[in-house]
């Protein structure tokens, strides 16, 4: 045949598994019922009446046609398959590890783990708050210092944050912080971007020659291990700190905890660190839960979470997020931290890590690799090279005899093994817990000089003292409480971890309509390349060419994130939204500077914006000056033309969220951005609404000048149960050329790049492959479907709500964007009840609260998402009606006021399966209110929850068992 055989595009010969469908809760009918309620024949007339002309999009986006399920698959395959599987000993925070297979497949692969949302709500939640409480009770046990948070971003920016807390604790009064040449580079260069805005001056220096005396400094960071994997003892360092008035921060990696000294214990008052080698893949650098521990003192200060034990209402030992929760929601410009995404589904991961393997499992893995290291150390030696003095843990540091550094990286090269090569000529090796005696051969056959020379690793093996000297050796116990001892076996940890699922209300139990959060279906073909070897085994400082598939993933991404945002270039550096909050302001800084404009730090900020960003503007070194909102929960357009024209001079950004915090598209958007142009300023764009904007509208249309992507939400990457997060930033061509850089790797960020904001260069990219095969199923069409299905959830549900309860802010039309608010604030005059009391009931029902009193106090803020059925939408609804006819029944007298359904929700199955029940309604009406109910119920384990006892009590380590007979009266 001369022809080629050419294929037609008819629906009959596609593949069958397409996803749209899928995807989308909703099927043709069902919309189309749903348009019918809100008086609509189609998705473009709902478009055309809710979305302003003026910035519709008038074109189909350029991102191609959907492909199948299968076919995205293999795309995605070919893509991985350019990814070499080399095996890395580079180190520098970064390690092979063996994850457990249990803990994978049980919460790494689970979607009762991944799919649960961030737990502002203990009572559905105590399953997951006690793996954390398990991670937290690790981290102080390695670290030796009482308080601790259930974790942070990186290494990198958990230095960043310990610098922050301790210029704080300072009161500010001293400005210049010392960095030990000897920490990690990327926590370096993290720790220098951060510090700049805030006008910390940092000294990267040899600390054992430093001067402390001069008064000027307030905190210290050191490495321990160091970089290059020496051990120091750090006691008199630390003590002579002390004396200066200075705090000390240690690094440390959390392994090496099991054999060397704790930091608290020779002196540190903050110690951070990455537990990624407790089970937690490379991943090219994420996501990986930091950790921090601290001194008491800095109980006030310390960012992020703490997991904290407190009771319920009967007595009973209850979990809860403790102290400063939502911080930066509550002190906005005034808050310690921007931090609101944390790491928590590695948390947990690392913590049932520590559990599976116990204090005795965790040493005998470290000392297996410090008698690897100390073996090869000798070998090395033995071979005629230069080998650094001194103890060591995994890694060592030598220097080639006889051979050249170009033989050394061709023979790694021929090997597959990648090592740390230094700008001096020596190289690191860095061991771990998957080294293997096969591949400790293999390194010393590097390097040989002589062919014919030998090195027995037996007698190298024999020969090696695996014990540290004492003021190294570690003297305290660790991991001792009970929760370390039982797991062991398989069949103990896998009902373990099921028994806790079981505690917990996640997206496979029913809807999650927090609004602003975005909790669509999180695919399970979307989820499974994250246990592919050829994503998952990468370390982030890899040659290049061992990294071709990750790089056209990142281009790919880039690419489409740049087409739907309408903006020139994409940063994917940024592991979180806040930080891609910071990040995109520290873009528009470094522009301003770089046009001799430095002197612009005047942020304006709506007062309905969210509380990262103030926290964000002050973190990039700007002033927040609040711009009101209108009745409507609008920007108030006068009153931003007066501030911008009064800040003319400094004027340096406006954060604005589109569609708008309270649920609205605004018509006044573009005029908004073109007022903050006119008077010299760029417009940062808040991307946590882009669900209610893909393939619609496009921030770069409207004016924008950089926004940040939450692709934890819109583009499906799972919260799990509050991280891991991505929050890539997209900006204009004038401002690409500052995009994040990196200190290692050199293809990373613009010309003129910023300092990195994360530890790795492309954050958390294991987890990327989620987002880009969304993209890549769901196609131009779907994802415009998308966007146009979410906007009809929400107004279908506003409209059925809105005969029973206010809806506080509508748009043209009357019409809602992806999520309204339900005002519920005359009920607590009316019926006593409170906001929060609807959140507990809702507990009955079988379903998560909206957003609770944000952006406004006392209100709900419901977002459904395009992935939830109708019926799912009709049951949710359905339970705010039955509530609002429970409310009906405390307003006219026949229920009573303290009495009652809501205030005493949620109901636990001990207390209606109680032989007493002393409450004025039935037991029926407590727990089985609505019929599907009868089907399947989803019990709170807990009552409602004592916040306040468990702020006056701080406890946030696992308690004893006779501490936890004590608290229930047994």
């Amino acid at each position: 045949m001369d022809k080629a055989v050419t294929a037609s595009a008819v629906d009959p010969l596609r593949m069958t598994d397409q996803f749209v469908d899928r995807h989308l809760g909703p099927d043709q009918a069902q919309r189309q019922a749903m348009l019918d309620t809100l008086g609509l024949k189609s998705l473009q007339e709902l478009v055309d009446t809710t979305i302003p002309a003026s910035i519709r999009l008038a074109r189909a986006l350029d991102l191609g046609d959907a492909l199948s399920e299968s076919e995205a698959l293999e795309e995605l395959r070919r893509i991985a398959d350019q990814n070499e599987l080399c095996r890395s000993f580079i180190g520098m925070g970064y390690h092979g590890t063996l994850t457990p297979a249990v803990i994978q497949r049980n919460i790494l692969e689970n979607p009762g783990w991944y799919t649960q949302y961030t737990p502002y709500q203990p009572e559905i939640s105590q399953g997951r708050l006690e793996a954390l409480l398990n991670f937290q009770t690790m981290v102080t046990d390695l670290t030796c210092l009482p308080l601790t948070n259930s974790s942070l971003l990186d290494e990198g920016t958990a230095a960043a944050e310990a610098m922050a807390m301790a210029f704080a604790m300072g009161k500010r009064k001293r400005n210049r912080f010392m960095v030990s040449a000897d920490c990690h580079p990327q926590t370096i260069a993290v720790v220098q971007g951060r510090a700049e805005p805030t006008g910390i001056e940092v000294e990267v220096c040899n600390v054992a020659t430093a001067d402390f005396a001069n008064g000027e400094y307030f905190g210290l960071l050191l490495q321990y291990p160091t970089s290059d994997g020496r051990i120091l003892d750090n006691r008199a360092l630390a003590a002579a700190a002390h004396e200066q008035g200075i705090e000390v921060i240690c690094a440390a990696d959390p392994l090496a905890l099991t054999l060397l000294e704790a930091p608290g214990s020779w002196g540190a008052d903050i110690v951070v660190g990455s537990t990624q080698r407790f089970g937690i893949p490379m991943g090219m650098g994420g996501p990986h839960a930091a950790y921090m521990a601290a001194r008491d003192g800095y109980k006030r200060l310390i960012p992020g979470r703490i997991i904290g034990v407190s009771r319920d209402k009967a007595g009973k030992t209850a979990l809860r997020l403790s102290m400063q929760t939502r911080e930066q929601h509550i002190r906005r410009d005034k808050a310690t931290s921007n931090i609101c995404t944390a790491q928590v589904l590695l948390a947990i991961m690392a913590g049932m890590y520590a559990a599976w393997h116990g204090p005795d499992g965790l040493r005998a893995i470290a000392q297996r690799v410090h008698r690897m290291a100390e073996a090869l150390r000798r070998g090395i030696g033995q071979l005629g090279h230069d080998v650094e003095d001194g103890p060591v843990f995994d890694t060592i540091r030598l220097r080639p005899v006889g051979l050249s550094t170009d033989e050394v990286q061709a023979r790694c090269a021929e090997a597959r093994i990648n090592l740390r090569a230094f700008d001096d000529g020596s190289f690191g090796v860095s061991l771990d817990e998957a080294t293997t005696i096969s591949e400790l051969q293999t390194l010393l056959s590097i390097f040989l000089v002589d062919q014919t020379a030998t090195a027995n690793l037996d007698d190298l093996h024999t020969d090696a003292d695996a014990d540290f000297a004492p003021g190294l050796a570690r003297t305290t116990d660790f991991l001792t409480h009970e929760v370390f001892h039982r797991f062991h076996s398989e069949h103990e940890m896998l009902r373990y971890l099921h028994r806790l699922q079981s505690r917990d209300l996640s997206l496979v139990n029913s809807m999650i309509p927090l609004g602003s959060c975005t909790m669509k279906l999180n695919a399970s073909t979307e989820m499974m390349p994250l246990s592919w070897a050829e994503f998952a085994q990468v370390h982030p400082f890899a040659p290049a060419s061992q990294r071709e598939g990750y790089k056209e993933l990142f281009d790919r991404l880039e690419a489409a994130l740049a087409e739907i945002t309408g903006f020139a270039a994409v940063s994917l550096q940024p592991n979180a939204g806040a930080q891609g909050e910071y990040a995109g302001l520290m873009v528009i800084r470094a522009r301003h500077r770089d046009r001799g404009e430095g002197a612009r730090k005047a942020c304006l900020i709506p007062v309905s914006a969210h509380g990262t960003n103030p926290a964000s503007a002050v973190m990039a070194g700007m002033k927040v000056v609040a711009i009101k909102c209108d009745e409507s929960g609008n920007i108030d357009v006068e009153n931003l033309r007066e501030e911008a024209a009064a800040h003319a001079d400094d004027l340096a950004a406006l954060m604005i969220t589109y569609p708008s915090t309270h649920g609205v598209f605004e018509e006044t958007i573009r005029e908004v951005c073109q007022i903050v142009h006119d008077h010299g300023g760029l417009v940062y764009m808040d991307g946590a609404n882009m669900n209610a904007q893909v393939g619609l509208t496009r921030p770069g249309d409207m004016g924008a000048d950089v926004c940040h992507l939450n692709l934890h939400k819109t583009f499906c990457i799972p919260h799990g149960g509050g991280g891991p997060g991505m929050g890539p930033i997209a900006a204009t061509e004038e401002l690409a050329p500052y995009l994040p850089g990196h200190p290692v790797v050199q293809d990373c960020g613009g010309a003129q790049a910023i300092l990195p904001v994360s530890a790795a260069p492309w954050g958390s990219a294991s987890i990327l492959p989620i987002s880009w095969l969304y993209l890549r199923m769901m196609g131009e069409e779907g994802l415009r479907q998308a966007t146009s299905v979410a906007i009809l959830n929400a107004n279908y549900m506003a409209h059925r709500l809105s005969e029973h309860y206010d809806i506080l802010y509508t748009g043209r039309g009357g019409r809602v964007a992806h999520e309204f608010i339900l005002d519920v604030r005359g009920f607590q005059k009316s019926a006593g009840v409170s906001v929060d009391d609807f959140a507990k009931r809702l507990m009955d029902f079988g379903f998560h609260a909206p957003t609770m009193s944000w952006p406004v106090a006392g209100t709900l803020m419901v977002e459904p998402t395009e992935s939830e059925s109708r019926a799912e939408l009709d049951r949710f609804c359905d339970a705010m009606i039955m509530m609002r006819e429970e409310i009906a029944a405390i307003e006219d007298g026949s229920a009573d006021r303290e009495d009652n359904l809501l205030r005493n929700a949620p109901h636990t199955l001990e207390e209606v399966s109680a032989s007493e029940w002393t409450h004025s309604y039935t037991r029926e009406e407590a727990a089985f209110a609505a019929p599907w109910l009868r089907e399947h119920k989803f019990f709170a384990t807990v009552g409602r929850v004592d916040n306040a006892f468990g702020d006056r009590n701080l406890v946030c380590t696992c308690p004893t068992v006779e501490e936890l007979a004590a608290s229930t009266g047994a």
